[in-house]
């Protein structure tokens, strides 16, 4: 009978240690998808607010260059496939748009010396620049939390339990024309 009892108790422990272990694993995993998706919600709420400028920068530009209707035509369109964008390869292309095409707004500005003096202009020049750079830290942050959450779901143990919690690798947040292209903001030369 007592030996029963020793056998019971290390199965009982086994099985303990087992569920314990399974539950760290199954938890570690969730955390790290978790951790992507605060990363990503980052990037969008800096998308977002770059999207948001762009009105007012635009409305700063078109009191002093009436003819340049298609920059003005551009920045709309890019900004339109950025808000319809899904996902990091269609948000990195459409943010690669918007780059090229408020750096070309910006550089009208040098043949419109009353707006570079403009107050609202420069403010506005300024939050956006800001914001670039926020987009460059939330897709460094988001890109090292994607490493870390792909890593998890392919190395063992979390191998073994990615596929039936349904964790799939998740795509990295890099520009089309390479990582270059979008981590410097666009330059601006008065």
């Amino acid at each position: 009978m007592k030996n029963v009892l020793i056998v019971l108790g290390v199965i009982v422990a086994a099985a303990a240690i087992g569920a314990i272990w399974v539950i760290s694993v199954k938890n570690g995993l969730i955390a790290a998808d978790e951790e992507v998706n605060g990363h990503w919600s980052q990037i969008d709420t800096q998308l977002q607010r770059r999207v948001d400028l762009i009105p007012n920068l635009v409305a700063t530009v078109k009191g002093y260059a009436k003819h340049e209707e298609k920059i003005f035509t551009g920045i709309a369109d890019a900004r339109s496939k950025l808000l319809a964008a899904k996902g990091p390869e269609e948000k990195a292309a459409a943010s690669a748009e918007v780059t090229g095409a408020l750096g070309r707004l910006l550089a009208i500005a040098e043949n419109y010396p009353a707006l570079r003096a403009n107050e609202n202009f420069v403010r506005l020049q300024d939050e956006l620049a800001g914001t670039e750079n926020r987009i460059a830290v939330a897709r460094g942050r988001y890109n090292n939390a994607v490493k870390e959450y792909n890593r998890k779901i392919r190395q063992f143990p979390g191998s073994l339990f990615a596929p039936g919690m349904e964790l799939k690798t998740r795509e990295y947040f890099e520009p089309p024309a390479g990582r270059v292209a979008v981590e410097k903001a666009p330059e601006v030369k008065f």
